[in-house]
Order: structure tokens, then sequence, then C-alpha cells
């Protein structure tokens, strides 16, 4: 894709409404700087400079969708509870819209603290559950998304499950069949617990390891094109794309194949990459380019967003650039 292609397709993206449906966090950082070793443990005593709370998981999704130009439609379900709130009010700082947001008393907020120091991920622990939400809540979060669809008109809608359980066998079946129902694409960024539920879906994006967790098979990038090949026929999916870490990614449909190579990057953080591909190749797809077209820029912008430090989102001038370069 030239840049004249490029800056055409991104302003196209501005047309775009994307529906987010999935696992939303609250994204803390602990950011300082290594000076001595700790007396108590042979650990590293980190001198915390910065405090930090991004948008995390599927508001990360949202988050590069608008940094492209689109409008994000992002539902989700996050706790009663302080580290809610202060996810509602990034959302609004960002201006993103909380309409498909609905609020539990029975689970907390997902929240996951990295101890960042020279731009490396130390450590990160996480507070959250993963059980599915309960009937009640599950049935209003359905209604919420089922209302803003309808309202709305998206012209996509994105699977982002991060197996935290808000994303269910329900919410999954009742929103693919409305989505068929008026013809707008679906797009899945899986993990393991729901991996097999996903049916009818415009294009797939699990990693290597998901897929092997997923379908609990050794797959290598040998076999990746009849293993995809089998999976997509079995689940009536149109398109796949399996990330490949340093190695880029695989894409395919029924009749063709794509290994798509990373370029050699220094990496500083992997965290949220994924989410960069999907909200690119759900963007691009969207706008009617090509698996393989949109496979290349999405491997692009992910891989950018890895050079950064914590989850951030990709920016079109530094995509823009990068086209220049390559």
């Amino acid at each position: 894709m030239n840049i004249q292609e490029a800056e055409k397709l991104l302003e196209a993206f501005k047309s775009l409404k994307v529906m987010v449906i999935g696992d939303v966090m609250l994204d803390n950082y602990l950011i300082g700087v290594v000076e001595r070793i700790s007396p108590e443990a042979p650990i590293p005593v980190v001198s915390v400079r910065q405090k930090e709370s991004r948008l995390g998981g599927a508001a990360n999704v949202a988050r590069n969708l608008q940094a492209l130009g689109a409008t994000p439609l992002l539902c989700a379900v996050i706790g009663q509870d302080e580290n809610g709130h202060q996810l509602l009010d990034l959302l609004h700082e960002e201006l993103l819209g909380t309409e498909g947001i609905v609020t539990s008393p029975y689970r907390p907020t997902t929240v996951k603290t990295r101890i960042i120091s020279n731009n490396q991920q130390l450590i990160r622990f996480d507070e959250e559950v993963t059980f599915n939400l309960n009937e009640l809540i599950e049935q209003e979060f359905l209604g919420q998304i089922l209302l803003l669809f309808k309202s709305l008109k998206p012209d996509a809608v994105i699977f982002q499950d991060y197996d935290k359980g808000t994303i269910t066998p329900v919410i999954i079946e009742g929103i693919t069949e409305l989505c068929h129902q008026y013809k707008v694409p679906v797009f899945v960024d899986p993990k393991k617990k729901n991996f097999n539920r996903y049916n009818k879906a415009s294009l797939f994006k699990p990693n290597l390891k998901e897929m092997r967790e997923g379908i609990n098979s050794d797959v290598n990038t040998e076999n990746l094109f009849e293993t995809c090949h089998i999976f997509m026929k079995k689940h009536k999916i149109e398109q796949m794309i399996v990330t490949l870490g340093a190695k880029g990614m695989f894409a395919c449909n029924q009749k063709e194949h794509f290994i798509i190579p990373a370029k050699p990057r220094a990496i500083s953080d992997v965290s949220g990459a994924g989410d960069t591909v999907i909200a690119t190749v759900a963007l691009c797809q969207a706008a009617g380019v090509d698996l393989k077209t949109s496979a290349e820029l999405a491997n692009l912008a992910g891989g950018l967003v890895c050079e950064k430090p914590g989850v951030v989102a990709i920016q079109p001038e530094d995509l823009i650039r990068e086209l220049q370069e390559s």
C-alpha cells in the first residue's frame, strides 16, 4: 500500500462505527528506576517516579479505533467500585462513550498493575475474577448491546475476549445472529474458554499459543494452513489471522494463505499489540480492503506499539511514517 492509498483509507475510517464487546480493565503503571538490589531478597528495588492509569483490554481496542479516526462503541461490564469509577472517568476524559457500560455489584473491575523501569516491564499483578456474568447481569448487558446496535447501526462488531467472563455463550450467539441478520461483519480476538464457541465470524484472530490451547493441538507454521482450514470449515469462519510474535503473522481464507514477516524492532513492551491488530484489521475490512493488505497494515501497526512501554494506541502519523520508510 502506497502513501496516497493509506491516507485515503485513513480518511475512510472516519465514517465507520465499530462496536467493541468484551473485557475492559484498568491498566495501572508504577514507573521508576532500579538503583539497587533489595537487602531482603535478590530482587531489584524500583524507586517510583511516576504513576499512570490507562484504559486496557477491550477499552484499548476502542482507543485504537478512535485513534485511527473511527467511532468506537464500547460494551462491557465493570464493578460498582472505586476502580470502576476511575475507569469511567478515563473513558470520559478520552471522549469514549459509556452508554454501553453496565456496572455490576457482583464482580470487581479488572485491574492490571505493571511496574516498569528503563522502559521494561519488571512484574505485573492482577486483581480480577474470571467467572461468567450471572444471568441477571448477562441479560441486562445483552439488552443494552441490542439497544445500542439497533440505534447506532455499527459497520462492524469486535469480540475482544480476555477470559474474564464478560463474553458468555449467550452473548456470543445472540450478537452473532443479530450481526448476520443485519449483514454486519464480526471480528473475534479470542481466548481459551470460548475459543470454540465463535461460529460464523468474518475473521478470527488468535495468536499461535491461543490456537494451540484452543484446539488442544501442537500447531506450527508448517501445518497452520491445514489446521486453520479445518477450523474455519467446522465453525463457518470466513478468514483467519494467527499472530506469530517476532515472526509476524499468518493470514488465510478457504482458498489462499500468506505469511507476513515482522519488521525487526527494538521491542519495549508487547502489551496491547493484539488490541491494535484487531482494531486495524476490522477497520480495513469494514472499509473494503482485502485480507492480505489488511494483515500487512495491521502487522505494521502492531509492531509499532511494541516499541513503546505500556499499553498505547496506534497513531496514524506513525503508520504513515512507517509506510514511507518501508
